[in-house]
């Protein structure tokens, strides 16, 4: 009889109302999709930064994403709406997603590796603050093991006698450029929760949701541990596989093996599989390192220290991977990049996305500049103001608004970029950069023509590059048979975005 009541409780609840805090690269698409699934669902998606809902309710949204205007223009005013008045959506919604940023902690115990969770932690006392009845808390942000125990301490000490609400965890496991496909037809929706009677009954209204699109084989349930630990090592899996073929590329230019040869003789084995096997300057984003980072810090906090030095490796090796190519660019340049023009084509971390954080092309950007180059960044997708301000972070330029505008150009198009220049960097893999006019490029730039091929995205042009003159330098792979003599094994010193400012050397 009282599993018969519990079904019957667990039938009668119905998610008719979504409220997501953040609009963000995780929330905006997330609940654009659901909205689109979901007709019948009214969704608000809230956030504190006007402008940013301002232009999510415009015709230019504030990220790119392949896919996702039109899913935003099908749904916006029906039954997707976006908003700064919070407390109003939370006070409405039968679910909260909590999407907001947890960067890494860049000051205190747990510097430049525990996750920040100012942001989560504001959002519970927000919600607790103005809810009423009975409403599922969901975790959608990428956060430590725990957190969803934080946000329920909250919750249990600020209790009011007519609210009931539910911590679940719901992580997402989106991959920026195909964000929208990722939604429609995810490998997997996890969910986890609290063993209990209500936290199951929580568990099951939020499975309803996807249930709409997504089949039930596909849909997960856990507990909230597993659920947040999953997160971070499925992306802490994903960013080793990354260093590791990074690792071998290394070791491919100084034996002659080509990285992509020995990537694909591998791949086809089936206990190994082909995906992230492609070496390249190094893995970007918000997720990769932030995760590896926390999983560290977990380890070292649990007395794993063995764990921790292990996963510590791989964001090394990636660190590595930047150092090593900015070496290799200062090397061919003659050992020094003073004041030479040097195009930079692409700023994203990755192609068919505006992300630019944690990009790589940040870290190329700063080892250049600290030698003097004058940069020339070209990107179809990445507007000028977020590269100035990536770029103006203390430890990238001290002076950054002076040395940001005499250091810096950003250029309309590649062949702007590269007017002039004595090198051709490539640090994103868009596909424009296959299909220019490389003949006219190299006719107009300075000689000897260098072309840094940081994601192997011109692999079938190489021959004919070589032919119109360039010396062409790639990851994982000789290509230049007779190179152009260069003092060897310059060495860049490592930094990090999340550290203390280096001191500046004055250029």
């Amino acid at each position: 009889m009282e599993q018969q009541l519990r079904n019957l409780t667990e039938a009668m609840f119905e998610i008719k109302k979504i409220c997501c805090i953040g609009a963000g690269y995780v929330g905006g698409p997330t609940c654009s999709v659901i909205a689109h699934m979901c007709p019948e669902i009214r969704i608000t998606v809230v956030d504190v930064n006007q402008a940013r809902i301002e232009a999510w309710n415009s015709n230019t949204l504030p990220i790119y994403e392949p896919g996702l205007k039109e899913v935003v223009e099908l749904c916006r005013g029906k039954n997707l709406f976006f908003s700064t008045d919070i407390d109003k959506a939370i006070q409405e919604s039968d679910l909260i997603f909590i999407s907001v940023n947890t960067p890494t902690k860049a000051y205190g115990m747990g510097k430049g590796r525990a996750a920040d969770l100012k942001h989560i932690e504001s959002c519970a006392r927000r919600i607790v603050a103005v809810s009423n009845g009975y409403k599922i808390v969901t975790e959608k942000s990428t956060v430590p093991v725990r957190a969803a125990e934080s946000i329920r301490r909250i919750f249990q000490s600020n209790i009011k006698p007519d609210l009931n609400l539910q911590v679940l965890s719901n992580p997402e496991f989106l991959a920026e450029g195909t964000a929208v496909n990722d939604l429609k037809n995810p490998d997997r929706v996890l969910i986890g929760g609290d063993d209990t009677p209500e936290g199951q009954e929580a568990i099951q209204a939020l499975c309803a949701v996807y249930e709409h699109w997504v089949p039930k084989n596909k849909i997960i349930t856990t507990n909230t541990w597993s659920s947040e630990l999953s997160k971070l090592v499925s992306n802490a899996f994903l960013a080793q596989r990354i260093s590791s073929i990074n690792s071998i590329s290394a070791l491919c230019e100084a034996t002659g093996a080509d990285i992509e040869d020995v990537a694909c003789a591998v791949g086809m084995d089936h206990r190994i599989g082909s995906k992230f096997l492609k070496a390249s300057v190094g893995f970007g984003g918000s997720c990769f390192q932030k995760d590896v980072l926390n999983l560290v810090y977990l380890c070292e906090a649990l007395n794993l220290p063995e764990v921790a030095q292990y996963w510590q490796q791989v964001i090394d090796m990636n660190d590595y991977q930047r150092r090593r190519f900015a070496s290799r660019i200062i090397d061919c340049l003659f050992n020094t990049a003073t004041d030479k023009k040097i195009a930079l084509l692409g700023f994203a971390f990755k192609k068919d996305t505006g992300d630019t954080r944690e990009s790589s092309s940040i870290y190329i950007s700063k080892y250049l500049l600290d030698e003097g180059a004058n940069l020339h960044i070209f990107d179809p997708k990445v507007r000028k103001e977020q590269i100035i301000c990536d770029l103006s972070h203390p430890s990238i330029l001290q002076d950054a608004s002076g040395q940001a505008s005499r250091l810096v150009t950003i250029c309309n198009d590649a062949y702007e970029a590269c007017d002039r220049a004595h090198a051709i960097v490539i640090c994103t893999e868009w596909d424009e950069f296959k299909l220019l006019d490389y003949e006219l490029i190299h006719k107009n730039m300075l000689k000897p023509a260098f072309i840094f091929d940081g994601r192997r995205v011109l692999d079938e042009l190489h021959p004919k590059l070589q032919k119109l003159g360039f010396q062409v330098e790639t990851i994982g792979k000789k290509i230049t048979v007779q190179r152009i003599p260069f003092t060897p094994t310059a060495e860049v010193p490592k930094f990090s975005l999340q550290e203390p400012p280096l001191k500046k050397v004055k250029l």
